[in-house]
């Protein structure tokens, strides 16, 4: 079972739900575990507490599987769009979904809270594997995920991106990547569906900016998969059919 504490968020200006989850026996044992840190964590684990009704529902996946692993989900607000964004959007974002009315771009701040601020306390609290720190999102947590495992690689050594929306910063992105000599991540799972949208157009454009971006880190030394999903449309129903794979890659050990 998770708990769910509530926690100031600075760039934010509010408090936030974080969901913790505590795997089966933490309290008996003296053991130590590693962390993925999720954004959207109000879809993360219960269908009760989702946007839309429809979660990851992560906890049957770790109950089923017995998983040795903290989670700690981080809920998004009603701005999510500006929360998440890295930068203001570019022009892939404009071209495929219209110009955007807030400029707003919180996402590099957010990821910031989540290292120096966040992070230690969830270490200092729990019993964690310090350098075995972990990220996933969907949409524009997929695209927070890939910056964050990009600048702190370091801190995040292995990361998920399910459906990654790379078009809202897509030439920014780019170049951030494009300035690296190597990235030593060591394990990051990418995928995209071939069916994100329901328009042709932008189904299209969306797979190929998950592709650019899976070539471009694979060429710098990132150790990444990536997966084209059939029929694989976004939301959460789709998803959530992931996780057992995608969960299977990011823990497996070698």
């Amino acid at each position: 079972m998770f708990i769910v504490k509530k926690y100031w968020v600075p760039v934010f200006n509010e408090e936030r739900s974080l969901r913790i989850y505590l795997p089966e026996g933490y309290h008996e044992s003296k053991k130590s575990y590693p962390v993925l840190y999720m954004h959207d964590g109000q879809n993360v684990f219960e269908d009760r507490d989702a946007v839309g009704g429809r979660s990851l529902r992560m906890e049957d996946y770790l109950k089923k599987n017995h998983v040795p692993l903290i989670i700690v989900g981080i809920d998004s607000g009603a701005n999510r769009m500006e929360e998440y964004r890295l930068w203001a959007p570019g022009k892939l974002s404009e071209e495929l979904t219209g110009k955007s009315v807030s400029q707003e771009a919180k996402g590099r701040e957010y990821l910031d809270f989540i290292v120096k601020d966040l992070k230690p306390l969830i270490d200092a609290t729990y019993r964690t594997q310090i350098t075995s720190s972990y990220m996933a999102g969907i949409s524009l947590g997929g695209l927070l995920t890939v910056y964050a495992l990009c600048r702190y690689p370091n801190v995040f050594t292995r990361g998920v991106g399910i459906s990654s929306a790379f078009f809202r910063n897509q030439e920014k992105l780019e170049e951030f990547i494009l300035e690296m000599d190597c990235i030593p991540i060591a394990r990051l799972y990418l995928d995209c569906g071939d069916k994100e949208s329901g328009d042709e157009r932008i189904d299209r454009a969306f797979l190929n900016s998950n592709e650019r971006i899976y070539e471009m880190l694979e060429k710098i030394g990132a150790s990444v998969e990536f997966k084209v999903m059939k029929n694989g449309e976004h939301h959460y129903e789709s998803f959530s059919n992931r996780i057992d794979e995608v969960m299977s890659f990011l823990l497996r050990e070698s």
